[in-house]
């Protein structure tokens, strides 16, 4: 039932996504009486599932799941239907329309996605408000561990900056911004500090599959969760238990607990929990690789230090707008993730397979829009990249067109098509091989 959650999750939002972005093209096509051939839902390689034909226009459902598009009568688009484009030009067709007209044609669909996700925002800041963290009212500084000090942290470190920007939250978009960054700013053991951030950190923080970087450190050693197959597991540790000992030692924060753990490593180690009010001695083994496999309960620390802004109309929709301005700005950011040589985040770039493993398991209405104004302004941003085949190819040769006075040949049209396909073709080929390949690796 969660992996048909998942999936019905994901084809949903790209359903939604692909169908007001292709709106984005249809509608100023047909103000500007151009004639739209096909309105298509997915891609109809051979053969359609559903399609039926109203006016001008089919509209139809394909078999393959990887976007959709519609076919304007008169344009060199991914149909490369040469035989048109050899007949006299009509009235009604893309090429016969003013550049202006087929510029804001072209810009349609991104302009839908940067308004959808703004409008998303918008609600969800006027129906949930904004929960985070505070930075100044966490008292015991922030808690890292081995993989995250990597990255050039200590535990105790309170973050003021990174690359000069003052941090005032802690929220989702910390650890995206950490991993970011080139420098940050702490206060650690009273002093003010700025210490550069490593790329193997940065790459040690990545390949723990999104797992938060940043945590508070708080005075509380409730269990949050304990892994599947784990020693802890095996020992009878629950998610709830509150760490009283071990080794009969008592500790105030967890990260001291994690500390004797450590030192276990290879032996037993001696537990005293709290369940529901009652002490309860546990003996479990901390195995060298493996560990103990318990985390510390993260949601309740912040429960104890955020706060929740509510959001009228008026304050939401300017909240809303810097929302789908700083979701763009990480995206394009991620670049300097993706071609580090060093980080290597092209490996943990997802296609669909990694998309729908992000999704949660159970129905979560949160989850689901935050995650579709974060996916529609990836792809006005990825459809607006100057790639010929993208809608961004086709608005690059139109800047042309208008700056220079006349268009490209059709030949020339016809190469950057042809080119701009492969490109996206090999792209795809490459991001689906490397969600294989996790999925291969991740149930090794």
């Amino acid at each position: 039932m969660g992996l048909f959650i998942q999936i019905t999750s994901f084809i949903l939002i790209i359903s939604i996504l692909v169908i007001l972005h292709e709106l984005g093209h249809f509608i100023p096509a047909k103000l500007f009486k151009t004639k739209v051939e096909k309105f298509y839902l997915f891609f109809d390689p051979w053969f359609s599932l559903v399609k039926k034909k109203v006016g001008d226009t089919v509209y139809g459902i394909g078999w393959l799941p990887l976007g959709g598009y519609v076919k304007i009568a008169g344009m060199i688009d991914e149909s490369m239907d040469k035989e048109q484009m050899e007949q006299p030009p009509q009235p009604w067709e893309f090429r016969s329309k003013p550049a202006w007209q087929r510029l804001i044609i072209m810009l349609g669909g991104v302009i839908v996605n940067f308004l959808l996700a703004w409008f998303i925002y918008i609600a969800l800041f006027m129906y949930y408000g904004e929960s985070y963290v505070p930075v100044n009212k966490i008292e015991h500084g922030l808690y890292f561990d081995s993989v995250s000090e990597k990255i050039g942290l200590k535990t105790g470190d309170n973050i003021l900056a990174i690359d000069g920007k003052t941090v005032e939250k802690l929220d989702k978009y910390l650890n995206i911004d950490l991993l970011l960054g080139d420098e940050v700013t702490v206060v650690r053991e009273g002093k003010e500090v700025t210490v550069a951030l490593s790329d193997e950190g940065k790459k040690a923080a990545l390949e723990r599959r999104g797992r938060q970087i940043i945590i508070p450190r708080y005075n509380s050693l409730v269990i949050g969760t304990v892994k599947d197959s784990s020693n802890a597991k095996i020992a009878g540790l629950l998610a709830g238990d509150e760490i009283v000992t071990a080794n009969n030692n008592a500790f105030e924060f967890w990260d001291e607990f994690t500390e004797e753990v450590e030192k276990s490593k290879g032996n037993s180690i001696d537990l005293k929990i709290k369940r529901q009010g009652q002490l309860i001695d546990i003996y479990a083994k901390v195995s060298d690789s493996l560990g103990l496999g318990v985390y510390p309960n993260v949601r309740l620390a912040e429960e104890k230090l955020s706060i929740t802004k509510e959001y009228g109309f008026v304050e939401a929709v300017p909240r809303g707008f810097k929302e789908t301005i700083d979701v763009l700005v990480r995206q394009v950011k991620q670049f300097k993730l993706i071609f580090n040589p060093v980080i290597q985040g092209y490996k943990k770039v997802k296609g669909p397979i990694g998309i729908v493993d992000m999704m949660p398991t159970t129905w979560n209405w949160r989850f689901f829009w935050n995650f579709m104004a974060m996916f529609s302004v990836w792809l006005a941003f990825l459809n607006i990249l100057p790639i010929p085949a993208l809608d961004g190819g086709h608005v690059m040769f139109l800047l042309y067109e208008i700056i220079v006075g006349k268009a490209p040949s059709q030949k020339v049209m016809e190469i950057g098509q042809v080119v701009g396909f492969v490109i996206i073709m090999s792209l795809m080929i490459v991001i689906f091989g490397n969600d294989i390949w996790n999925l291969i690796k991740g149930t090794s």
